[in-house]
């Protein structure tokens, strides 16, 4: 998967070496022995299994697992039972983490293909499901376009051709859907969400990746999608008088981004960055507005989003790795590397992540890094 497409990772994290206290008669200070790295193979082996470990008996997982027993004590659950979102991302985290989740992978699937099969035509949602942790960070559509994204890297690879021939339905009907619901503005930044915009990164990456796929895909909307995007983009600095891309826009306080990014200019710069890279054409057009963006990633404030780890900045991430990922080069080394050591240090002693603002919930972030870790393995 490219995600995202992903979409999406950066500094240096935990494993600084401790120094040993100094004797009076000793002139320079003892170094503590380095601990080793952790291997990025371990590290997502020992996500995934908790991940495989803590699906539900109905194939879904929910904020903090798939079963009332993985939930940790003092976790603040948004909402009961398993939902399609983390489920669909769980499952794209575990077919990126190897063929030995296979037996998982296909009962997420058929979790999901339940809903999308039973849902209406008309209308953007798949689930009756409202008020997940997710769904109040990304939007309300969260769980169309993870599917949409599930749908993408499935299609073609099912067991059967039967289920095969499934998936593909179930990936035109989310993609017509998506369609049929952009926003005038070229966005799908819906009420509802903290960070819509990560949902909109979601939605345009999803008829990305069905395009790919060979799925038809209104060439239009894809048009309309980047328009927004160079357009927000380019207001991410609020003007000391209005401008007429700007007009009905409003902006984070004293932060530059606009409050469908939450105030955090690196969920807006990720989404485009993701967005205006997709082809080598892309590339060549977009290169002023690409070269800005990777420039900010030396800055670690900006690199940190919200100034603390939540499901929003590991989704950003991985737009990021993606978008860097197709050039290639010195540039994305030194990110790949960076994002990587950072998100290790983050692993929880259980093999989980677990996010300190927003989205909080174990799958979501264990799902989400997983995809950052593995990113040279997407399809």
């Amino acid at each position: 998967m490219r995600l995202l497409a992903v979409i999406v990772s950066v500094a240096v994290g935990a494993g600084a070496a401790v120094w040993a206290q100094a004797q009076r008669t000793t002139p320079e200070p003892k170094t503590a022995p380095a601990t080793a790295p952790v291997p990025v193979s371990n590290a997502v082996d020992k996500g995934a299994r908790w991940l495989a470990s803590v699906q539900g008996a109905d194939g879904g997982w929910g904020q903090d697992g798939g079963e009332v027993s993985s939930v940790r004590s003092g976790e603040r659950l948004e909402s009961s039972g398993n939902d399609v979102a983390n489920t669909a991302v769980a499952a794209l985290a575990l077919l990126q983490a190897g063929t030995q989740y296979k037996p998982q992978v296909e009962r997420a699937l058929a979790f999901v293909l339940q809903r999308i099969e039973a849902s209406p035509a008309d209308g953007l949602a798949i689930t009756d499901r409202q008020g997940t942790q997710i769904q109040r960070k990304l939007g309300p559509y969260i769980d169309t376009f993870l599917s949409s994204m599930l749908m993408s890297q499935i299609d073609g690879r099912a067991s059967t051709p039967a289920l095969n021939a499934r998936v593909r339905k179930a990936l035109q009907k989310t993609v017509a859907k998506i369609e049929k619901h952009q926003q005038s503005d070229g966005s799908w930044n819906t009420a509802g969400g903290w960070a819509p915009v990560l949902g909109t990164s979601l939605a345009s990456r999803s008829l990305f990746e069905a395009q790919r796929r060979g799925v038809a895909v209104d060439a239009a909307v894809l048009k309309r999608a980047e328009t927004y995007t160079v357009s927000a983009l380019s207001a991410t600095e609020p003007p000391a008088a209005p401008l007429a891309h700007t007009v009905g826009r409003s902006f984070g306080a004293s932060t530059g981004a606009p409050v469908e990014a939450a105030g955090v200019p690196l969920y807006q710069s990720a989404q485009a960055l993701e967005q205006l890279s997709r082809t080598a054409d892309d590339r060549v057009q977009n290169a002023r507005e690409i070269g800005a963006i990777q420039s900010r990633l030396a800055d670690t404030a900006f690199v940190s989003g919200f100034g603390s780890m939540g499901g929003e900045e590991f989704f950003s991430y991985l737009n990021i790795s993606d978008s860097m990922k197709r050039v290639g080069g010195d540039a994305w080394s030194t990110w790949h590397a960076d994002i990587t050591q950072k998100i290790l240090g983050l692993q929880n002693s259980d093999g989980t992540w677990a996010g300190h603002h927003c989205i909080t919930g174990r799958v979501a972030m264990t799902s989400a890094a997983i995809l950052n870790l593995t990113v040279d393995r997407a399809r």
